[in-house]
């Protein structure tokens, strides 16, 4: 049952004047990154920040669109909008105009449009509908698949496009799908995949092995809650180590490390199961499949490191784990976003008076590099402010997300969130060096139609939604 309220009474106007400052903190910041004392004028259209003011007020226009359509209107079609993008996604891998590498856009006229941004949209939509479908049970096999289906299919797509960095966002859908329940098991198993990953590049395979094995230990002791199980399953590898060990000095085979160790497992797992099957206990062939599965993805790391992923991507995640260094390759970006960041001070140098943005050190200084220009010119002061603005203006989505009395609004303004937070940590992390430069951009303030669009719409859906909620009576 529903009843009719005056939704631009209701709507959350707090969120809006955040979401007004930020974008025109970015487009000041787009002006001082650009500024050509050639083009003096902030209104000179010819430029990026004039054009960016064009983009602002298509994406004002946008918000006002969106806010007036019924709210059923995002729910009934949200499938829809997602098949519409997914062939989208496909239509910009055949037709697509490729810019640094990447076939992401369409270009009609002089305008770029990137499919890959409003796909988020779509997206998160698409997953507030079927997580809301009637008696879901999302902890099944089927559930999972299809959960995984929908986020992973775009975000192939866009992998295919040559834009990882895009691609990686549809991962902070798992903030969602946490907050709906979903078993934490899955959350701490995709934790140790990248963790997996992480160490298989950094230390050596029998290490990692070793490793794999003291967790499945400890998880199998946390499982069972009985320290005999695990001390005979200690025991058992233990004893079927040393006699490989044995055999392998007195036969003088030259096996190494790597061998006897894999070797000693199989041969301990296959006694413990039929120990465990004798004396039921629980959990061993989950678990043993859980081991195998690590060390298969351990020796699988390096082929896919080199295989699937290009050399730059190679290195930028070799230079921020510290096994390589190249300070005039793909260093150089992030060194010199440091340097003007760090230049800046406690006060910054004062507004377009920012000497490496001036002489254009950084490169894409006004779209993924945004945030030096805001150290360099603002100081220490400026980001902190502008961080908080971001941590409060993700706070007060999370609680708008809360008092929803719909499960649909609920979901999606948690995509929502999860969609902004990802864009926001990896961005500022990029630019300080902390996480590898996937390109995405800072929102509101990265130069671009695209991502202001998108991140517009991403947002006034949301606040429609909320506009609404005492729409629904309880």
């Amino acid at each position: 049952m529903q009843r009719r309220i005056n939704i631009w009474s209701s709507i959350d106007w707090l969120t809006v004047t955040i979401y007004l400052v930020l974008v025109f903190l970015g487009w000041i910041n787009i002006y001082a990154a650009v500024y050509n004392e050639d083009h003096q004028s902030i209104l000179d259209f010819s430029q990026r920040y004039g054009k960016q003011l064009i983009w602002i007020s298509a994406a004002l226009v946008i918000a006002f669109i969106v806010f007036v359509i019924d709210i059923n209107f995002y729910s009934y079609f949200a499938y829809i909008f997602y098949g519409i993008l997914i062939v989208v996604l496909i239509g910009v891998l055949i037709f697509g105009k490729e810019i640094h590498g990447a076939r992401s856009w369409y270009e009609l006229g002089n305008i770029r449009i990137q499919p890959a941004e409003f796909a988020k949209i779509a997206t998160a939509l698409a997953l507030a509908r079927y997580l809301t479908s009637y008696n879901l049970q999302i902890n099944t096999v089927k559930s999972y698949v299809r959960i995984a289906a929908i986020i992973l299919i775009p975000s192939v797509l866009i992998l295919m496009q040559n834009d990882t960095g895009s691609a990686l966002v549809y991962f902070a859908f798992i903030f969602v799908l946490y907050r709906e329940g979903i078993s934490e098991s899955i959350i701490l198993l995709g934790l140790f995949v990248i963790i997996l990953f992480i160490l298989a590049l950094v230390i050596d395979t029998l290490i990692i092995i070793l490793l794999s094995i003291g967790v499945v230990f400890i998880i199998f002791w946390f499982l069972n809650r009985k320290i005999k199980h695990t001390g005979i399953a200690f025991i058992v590898l233990l004893f079927a180590s040393s006699a490989i060990y044995g055999l392998n000095e007195v036969l003088n085979a030259g096996l190494s490390y790597y061998y006897i160790l894999l070797i000693s497992l199989g041969i301990s797992g296959l006694v413990y199961i039929i120990l465990a099957i004798s004396y039921k206990i629980k959990n061993v062939a989950l678990l043993l499949i859980f081991l195998i599965g690590s060390i298969a993805f351990t020796y699988s790391v390096d082929y896919v490191f080199n295989n699937f992923l290009e050399q730059h991507q190679q290195k930028r995640i070799n230079v921020v784990l510290g096994l390589e260094s190249d300070p005039y390759g793909v260093e150089y970006n992030v060194n010199q976003s440091k340097i003007a960041i760090g230049s800046g001070g406690l006060t910054g140098k004062g507004f377009l008076r920012g000497t490496q943005t001036k002489f254009d050190f950084v490169p894409e200084q006004s779209t993924d590099f945004i945030f030096c220009t805001i150290g360099e010119e603002w100081g220490f002061l400026g980001t902190l402010f502008v961080v908080l603005l971001f941590i409060f203006f993700l706070y007060r989505l999370i609680g708008l997300a809360e008092r929803q009395r719909s499960s649909f609004s609920r979901i999606y303004g948690y995509g929502v969130v999860s969609v902004f937070l990802f864009h926001i940590v990896i961005n500022i992390g990029m630019t300080i060096g902390l996480v590898p430069v996937i390109g995405i951009p800072l929102p509101f303030f990265s130069y671009g139609g695209s991502s202001l669009w998108a991140f517009t719409i991403l947002l006034f859906i949301f606040l429609r939604l909320d506009a609404s909620r005492l729409e629904l009576l309880q």
